[in-house]
């Protein structure tokens, strides 16, 4: 398979991996023939890449950092109870049951990463940009339980972290849709109305009789920023929880490299790169430093160039080393097609990826 911004798809092409809409519903099946009137429509839908079956890239398999029944499951439970909350009283009174809800799929989700022996952060399956809330609170926390595995935590403990991060939004159901869904620039009191979501979801938390509170400071300060710039409080480095500088770095990754309603997605690199920008004043330098050995910032399929001149595809990425891909080379310095072969640069240090085709199909400027 290859990743391919959606701008430089052809009719005739077949789509390599399902595309799902955020409440895991699947949208188009993957083998589907796709037509202009499709690439469209995905294009009106706020998707930005997909992959697609490619027959010099075909042994590239991509698999999800869960299985299927788990990541439907898991969707299926976020989506019914805060669409049972948005609207509701949740600040005034609990709700009691999100502890059962939760911890079931919590355990689900965390014996399916006991299985991998060394998790990754992948790029995760395409959804639209519609309720974008619910894939995204699964997001962030996969990748904050997979940060928290490379870093040693118990099960005890990955068990209420990743409860945090599942919950970390769950104040924005009580945030006007409007205001959620707006596709341009909040206005000032928008912006404070959606800032509210941190208290609202711990105050909704912290009443939860089976939720530990850690759960609930989950929600309270995944905005907080360790210069003191974050909200709600404004609190700094030492102030701020542990667990909720992980679900920081986590939730910043995914806003970047989704489809939103008012900005397309970044790529793996790309977001990785902003991250490192609030290095030692927005995040912890040795939290990102343990991110960045743990994402894939180059995402199988991706298409690339080499500081060889030469361009391919990422096929293999290995664990230990992310950022140093195997590349299947098709192109030569001058852009002359090649016998396929693989450079691993993991073994050849002084090759590196220089570009990354952008969804525009020109390239831009990689670390």
């Amino acid at each position: 398979m290859r990743l391919v911004s959606v701008n430089r798809l052809q009719a005739g092409m077949k789509l390599g991996k399902k595309i799902y809409n955020d409440e895991g519903l699947v949208l188009l099946a993957d083998g589907v023939e796709l037509t202009d009137a499709l690439i469209r429509r995905l294009a009106n839908i706020g998707i930005g890449y997909i992959y697609i079956e490619d027959s010099i890239t075909e042994d590239v398999v991509i698999a999800g950092i869960l299985q299927d029944e788990t990541r439907n499951q898991a969707l299926k439970v976020i989506r019914n109870e805060f669409q049972q909350m948005s609207g509701a009283s949740g600040i005034t009174k609990g709700f009691y049951h999100l502890d059962k809800k939760f911890s079931k799929v919590m355990e689900s989700i965390l014996d399916d990463l006991a299985n991998q022996e060394d998790p990754m952060i992948m790029l995760m399956d395409m959804h639209t940009a519609d309720n974008y809330l619910y894939a995204h609170s699964l997001n962030v926390c996969l990748y904050t339980l997979v940060l928290g595995i490379a870093y040693g935590y118990s099960r005890e403990e990955l068990q209420v972290i990743g409860l945090g991060a599942l919950l970390h939004d769950i104040g924005k159901t009580q945030i006007p849709l409007k205001i959620i869904q707006k596709p341009g620039m909040l206005s000032d009191e928008e912006f404070r109305h959606m800032q509210a979501h941190t208290e609202i979801g711990y105050r909704i938390l912290k009443e939860e009789p089976n939720v530990p509170l850690l759960a609930a400071h989950c929600a309270l300060q995944h905005h907080e920023r360790i210069d003191g710039s974050g909200y709600p409080r404004g609190l700094t480095g030492p102030q701020i929880h542990e667990y909720a500088k992980w679900l920081g770095v986590a939730d910043s990754y995914d806003a970047m490299t989704s489809n939103r309603v008012y900005k397309k997605a970044m790529l793996p690199h790309q977001a990785v790169e902003a991250l490192y920008v609030g290095s030692g004043t927005l995040y912890e330098q040795k939290q990102l430093e343990l991110f960045r050995d743990r994402v894939a910032i180059y995402p199988l399929g991706l298409s690339v160039k080499l500081s060889t001149g030469e361009s391919g595809v990422v096929v293999k990425i290995h664990p230990t080393t992310p950022h140093r891909p195997v590349v299947r080379v098709l192109t030569g310095p001058e852009g002359e097609p090649v016998v396929p072969f693989e450079r691993d640069l993991a073994s050849v240090l002084s090759v590196v990826i220089v570009d990354v085709n952008d969804e525009d199909g020109a390239v831009a400027q990689s670390t």
